[in-house]
């Protein structure tokens, strides 16, 4: 019986964990000491921030809860990830192909789930489900506004340029690792996730965490930008209405979209593809049995699915490190030059327009949809209660969405 309870203890989380901080105390690894707790803590915080503060809860909680089952000091919960069987060259065929075989024999159950994430499958099919439920009619009403989502991407090659010199100072950040860390500042999750997996897997939990926290922010981050970068005046600019699209319009535009995007970057076309079936599923009115697939059953399992296998990822030898520092802070630094440079060309457009753009509209053009369109719309009515601006922010919140999966294509295409 004595035996039984000394086993059973033996056996607890809580032995094991402390027998592992005296090994690694031993051995001089404090961060393998300090890890495991500290793990765990981001995790509850994340938890917490998905839960009470309702940040981005669709995937930030399934991200922290995953971070929390990888990190377990367990054997049982650490046989159901093993993030070194997809980065580590002893474990890969010819040092980068996956080794599919030994993966399937060997892996856990959420090594299985995240070659969804390797293989570039999920970020593909929540673009599927969120071109299902975006509305291209302010894009197409307003063509202009394709060039505030351009211009809201100036982010995205300012921290990778950062990341070069920041590389070059001895941060240990390649070519590669930049383009991952630019992304961030598309404000688009899967869009990240699907540029890290194929150029940076070792970054892909700093940067998966990176975006989605920033993306939560949102409401935070920019409205000192917007006031900064506009005056009281061209903030209570209240814009035309929009026209009317037609049906017509509304079905030729995914169509159109798709051939031009893979014309002139094939390697955003499984994105922006998605995307623009997605919407065309919706416009066509046509199958809407399918529709409601994409935009529910099909998004909502891909979702659970990402964010926990991405979390999974986040044990402390791969987060607790000075390039996880880096990349925080390079994503801030993204997502605020993003909103910048959206609002300065708006700036430029209520100058050229003499008055009749609301320059606040620019900051939509990041591809946080639509909660970045919300935040032009909430500021814009702080100065003037009568204002509405949604329909006019989403042009170039839409907009960012295609100008974040472009630029994807493009680093992609170059850095690959």
């Amino acid at each position: 019986m004595l035996e039984g309870i000394i086993n059973f203890i033996n056996n607890t989380g809580f032995m094991q964990m402390i027998v592992n901080m005296q090994e690694n105390a031993a051995s001089g690894n404090w961060l393998q000491v300090i890890g495991v707790p500290l793990m765990l803590c981001i995790a509850c915080v994340l938890l917490y921030l998905a839960i009470v503060k309702k940040y981005e809860p669709l995937l930030l909680l399934p991200i922290a809860f995953g971070m929390l089952l990888t990190n377990l000091p367990m054997e049982v919960t650490q046989k159901m990830m093993h993030p070194e069987f997809f980065i580590e060259e002893e474990y890969l065929i010819d040092g980068h192909d996956l080794n599919m075989q030994y993966i399937i024999a060997n892996g856990g159950l959420l090594d299985l789930l995240y070659l969804g994430v390797k293989l570039g499958i999920y970020p593909p099919l929540i673009f599927l489900g969120i071109g299902y439920m975006t509305d291209f009619g302010p894009l197409i009403a307003n063509p202009k506004s394709l060039l505030l989502g351009a211009a809201a991407q100036f982010g995205v090659f300012a921290a990778f340029f950062m990341a070069l010199i920041l590389g070059a100072m001895g941060l240990g950040f390649g070519v590669q690792d930049a383009a991952a860390i630019g992304i961030i500042g598309g404000a688009d999750g899967p869009t990240a996730i699907f540029v890290t997996k194929s150029l940076a897997p070792s970054l892909l939990p700093a940067i998966a965490i990176a975006a989605y926290s920033y993306m939560a922010l949102v409401p935070i981050i920019q409205p000192p930008i917007m006031k900064l970068m506009t005056t009281k005046k061209s903030r209570k600019v209240v814009m035309a209405q929009l026209r009317p699209v037609s049906r017509t319009e509304k079905i030729l535009f995914p169509i159109i979209v798709t051939i031009v995007v893979g014309l002139i970057v094939p390697d955003a076309v499984s994105l922006v593809g998605c995307l623009m079936l997605g919407n065309l599923a919706k416009e066509s009115g046509v199958i809407d049995r399918l529709g409601k697939t994409m935009q529910n059953e099909l998004m909502n399992i891909v979702t659970i699915f990402l964010g926990i296998t991405v979390g999974a990822t986040a044990t402390a030898e791969q987060f607790l490190t000075p390039q996880t520092l880096g990349i925080i802070a390079l994503g801030l630094i993204a997502f605020c030059f993003s909103t910048f440079g959206g609002l300065a060309l708006g700036d430029l457009m209520y100058v050229l327009t003499k008055g009749k753009v609301n320059p606040l509209i620019g900051s939509a053009g990041v591809s946080a949809v639509p909660m970045a369109a919300r935040v032009s719309q909430q500021v814009g009515q702080k100065e003037n209660p009568s204002n509405f601006l949604l329909m006019h922010a989403m042009g170039p919140n839409v907009a960012g969405v295609i100008g974040s999966a472009v630029c994807a294509g493009v680093f992609l295409a170059m850095f690959k």
